[in-house]
């Protein structure tokens, strides 16, 4: 499927082999709740101008909805299970040592490889000085970053109140701060091949934004979620207990929260949105300035999506729809604009996607596909389906007890959590999407379904080499 308006073809550097420099713009829990993803809430103009130049893929998913394995999947070009980085605190050094992750393999071709803000997850110990030309700039955030009032900025905890609104310029924030970074250094490497990644940290919580974002929104305005409550017919792995959410100081442990909360929340969310898409823009003004936009090949995306009340849920760590999808953008000179894909796709495809755009060899090892056939005709056919994954308990000790193990197809989410030493199924959810989008009713339970799950389970246990495009399967059996 393909919606093309105004969809047209940039001639500039088409089959040229110059070295094109590449700028990676990561967003931290940003769910496709954009106007370019046709929302008609959410305000932001920079990351809509940004898709009419490139290709906007309706249905790309991450590996694990949670900051840290889902980036580790994109860097290394690895999956989860490969990388064995399925919690917040394994550094895939320690696991995958050698490992050449993509910022890494630009470097080795004579790219200069620079990252400001969050590319890897947030602590000093989880940063990877060999993806680096040059030492990491901002990519650690302290409660500065977060907050800007006092009363905030004093608490003991690291996490004070969940919203934050002050009348500040941009840079009083973690993220007007990167912007600036990225301008300065973008003027600094210009005249050199650069993978350039910054890394935004808004809209993770706490939901900090100066006023002036605020202001863009009515809050009375802002329509609560559909369906609060977790459908009555699901496993009790399929969710959790909103611990990210509640640790911070105006929330506490109490499930109940009132609307008015909730549309706060909604608000400060919609608030970061547009204030990191203005950060966004600042950055793409000025590869503009410099004349570089002819030949840089800029992706956005996200590392996760986000619940916002949604089956009574908040934040990131299931394996539902609104946690695995994700925005992804990719504006690449020579390749199509204004485009909209709706095959399925996944975040893991995006090292062997810009190794080729890049016109260097796709390293071997990798388990993703590149995505560079779609930048030339989105509507072409692709995958058959996609795979994350998520354990339980969340915060485990040595590793998982149960993963929940997922596919996506054009129609379907099947889920199966199993035993993770013994792979024995535990418990199963199937949503027809045709039929409940939201992902409200679990269907894996009626018995006219079998049939259909064991087909499911059949292609969820195939993984992902059997689900590759129908030219990649004939090509690899030639």
């Amino acid at each position: 499927m393909l919606t093309m308006s105004g969809c047209r073809i940039n001639k500039g550097m088409g089959n040229n082999k110059q070295q094109l420099n590449v700028l990676f713009i990561a967003v931290d829990d940003l769910r496709p709740q954009l106007g370019c993803y046709g929302d008609t809430i959410v305000q932001s103009p920079n990351i809509d101008k940004l898709a009419g130049s490139g290709v906007l893929f309706n249905r790309a998913y991450c590996q694990q909805a949670v900051c840290s394995p889902s980036r580790t999947s994109l860097m290394t070009g690895r999956r989860p299970n490969t990388t064995k980085v399925w919690d917040l605190k394994t550094h895939f050094r320690s696991t995958i040592p050698d490992v050449v992750t993509l910022p890494q393999y630009f470097r080795s071709n004579g790219y200069h490889t620079q990252s400001i803000g969050k590319i890897y997850h947030d602590p000093a110990s989880a940063q990877d000085a060999p993806s680096w030309s040059v030492p990491e700039i901002a990519a650690v955030t302290k409660k500065e970053g977060k907050y800007v009032l006092p009363a905030n900025r004093q608490t003991k905890s690291s996490k004070a109140v969940a919203t934050e609104q002050a009348d500040v310029p941009d840079n009083a924030y973690i993220d007007g701060q990167v912007a600036d970074q990225a301008l300065e250094v973008l003027r600094k490497i210009r005249d050199k091949p650069f993978f350039l990644a910054v890394g935004f940290r808004r809209p993770h919580l706490p939901f900090s934004a100066p006023k002036k974002y605020w202001d863009m929104y009515d809050r009375e305005n802002i329509p609560l979620p559909l369906h609060r409550t977790p459908p009555g017919n699901i496993p009790a792995y399929a969710v959790h207990n909103n611990q990210e959410l509640s640790g911070y100081s105006d929330i506490g442990s109490n499930d109940s929260i009132t609307d008015q909360k909730k549309r706060e929340l909604l608000h400060g969310y919609y608030a970061a949105i547009s204030y990191t898409d203005a950060q966004i823009g600042k950055v793409l003004a000025e590869l503009d300035r410099l004349n570089l936009t002819k030949n840089t090949i800029i992706v956005l995306w996200s590392d996760h999506g986000f619940h916002l009340g949604e089956k009574g849920l908040w934040a990131k760590s299931t394996n539902y729809e609104l946690d695995t999808r994700v925005p992804l953008i990719i504006a690449a000179p020579g390749k199509a604009q204004g485009a909209k894909s709706d095959q399925l796709v996944e975040l893991v495809d995006l090292y062997p996607t810009l190794a080729e755009l890049g016109n260097l060899p796709v390293p071997g090892g990798l388990e993703g596909t590149s995505l560079a056939p779609l930048l030339i005709r989105p509507d072409q056919p692709w995958k058959s389906a996609v795979f994350s994954q998520f354990p339980r308990p969340w915060l485990y000790k040595g590793e998982p007890a149960t993963m929940g193990y997922t596919i996506r197809t054009d129609r379907y989410r099947y889920v199966e959590w199993r035993d993770f030493k013994t792979d024995t199924v535990k418990a199963t959810e199937l949503y027809d999407h045709q039929a409940d989008p939201g992902e409200v009713n679990n269907i894996a339970n009626i018995s006219a379904n079998i049939a259909l799950i064991s087909e499911l389970q059949r292609r969820l246990r195939n993984g992902w080499q059997m689900a590759r495009p129908p030219e990649f399967n004939r090509s690899s059996a030639q």
